[in-house]
């Protein structure tokens, strides 16, 4: 047990200096790699950018006030900037994450949505995290090129969105906290 805690506790430093690296860089894109063990959770947080987050094995879910994303692998799910959210890993997840700064998709949904990757998506998300091959022009053409590809990416039903109502969406929360059939 003492060896959890101490995972956990690893993983949630890790993950705060991951984001002050995040907030602290200057790049419109910031792609990330992690791994995280099946059952991790990564507490409630936000961040200034918006985050295409890509499970490549296993299923993350997401959740935030406005819902429950359930992202399986091979789909990805746009978190737009200063939404908190916390993440649940179901299996071992290796993930993919590629922030963006509001100003580089100004146009694109303020909506948390999971949407499918093309194939060209996916090379490119994997590219844009694989270590730096100090080509500034080559790194530079994949993030522009991925920006592209991101504002065209299709959205998939796999989301359970809270409704507007705030008496039925407390409801909804409750549930997700404490889910019990009965009443």
């Amino acid at each position: 047990m003492k060896q959890d805690n101490s995972r956990q506790s690893d993983h949630a430093s890790l993950h705060l200096q991951r984001l002050r690296q995040i907030e602290a860089s200057p790049a419109p894109v910031y792609a990330l790699p992690s791994t995280y063990p099946a059952g991790h959770a990564v507490a409630p947080h936000h961040h200034s950018r918006a985050q295409l987050l890509y499970p490549r094995t296993g299923v993350v879910m997401v959740t935030s006030s406005r819902g429950r994303w359930m992202v399986p692998p091979e789909h990805a799910l746009w978190i737009p900037p200063e939404l908190e959210h916390s993440v649940d890993m179901i299996g071992h997840v290796h993930m993919h994450s590629i922030y963006v700064s509001p100003a580089a998709l100004p146009n694109i949904s303020a909506n948390v949505r999971v949407v499918a990757l093309t194939d060209l998506a996916r090379a490119l998300i994997v590219e844009a995290v694989a270590p730096p091959q100090d080509n500034a022009t080559r790194s530079g053409l994949i993030m522009a090129l991925l920006l592209d590809e991101i504002a065209k990416l299709p959205e998939l039903p796999l989301g359970l969105p809270f409704p507007s109502e705030p008496r039925l969406a407390a409801l909804c929360r409750s549930f997700i906290e404490n889910p019990s059939p009965i009443w």
